[in-house]
């Protein structure tokens, strides 16, 4: 059985204080996920979900992720395998900025089969609305 994850991340301020959600749902499960920094980016939310999300998976799982982040898919789908390559540099030959997130995300992506789908924000999509409600949540769990 494929879990279906919708992930987001938001920041009252970027950076500022900032929360990254999540939406599992399996068959008849749904799990919810959340938590916040204090000082931290929309970009690194955003990777920071996605990462929690496929890390509390158990086993090799066969994944559809949606995210409302181009910057994660893009990210993920066409620039990785070149910043690897190039020793986490960009073609400028600039450090590549959230490295440390980015690792995370490609270790945690090797471990299972992921369908990466993008969704527009805000647009009505009842998985990402919950997400991101999720990573509001993750912000304001930090008072």
């Amino acid at each position: 059985m494929s879990v279906e994850i919708y992930t987001d991340g938001a920041c009252r301020g970027n950076p500022g204080p900032g929360g990254w959600g999540a939406l599992l749902i399996a068959g008849r499960h749904r799990k919810e996920m959340f938590g916040g920094e204090p000082d931290t980016t929309n970009n690194r939310m955003e990777l920071t979900a996605v990462i929690e999300a496929l890390n509390v998976l158990r086993g090799s799982r066969s994944v559809i992720l949606h995210t409302d982040s181009k910057y994660v898919k893009d990210g993920i789908e066409s620039w990785i395998e070149n910043w690897k390559k190039r020793g986490w540099k960009t073609a400028a030959k600039k450090p590549v900025k959230n490295q440390d997130l980015w690792m995370a995300l490609d270790e945690a992506r090797a471990r299972h089969d992921i369908d990466w789908r993008w969704v527009k924000g805000h647009a009505g999509n009842e998985g990402n609305e919950e997400a991101d409600r999720l990573a509001n949540l993750g912000i304001d769990s930090m008072r």
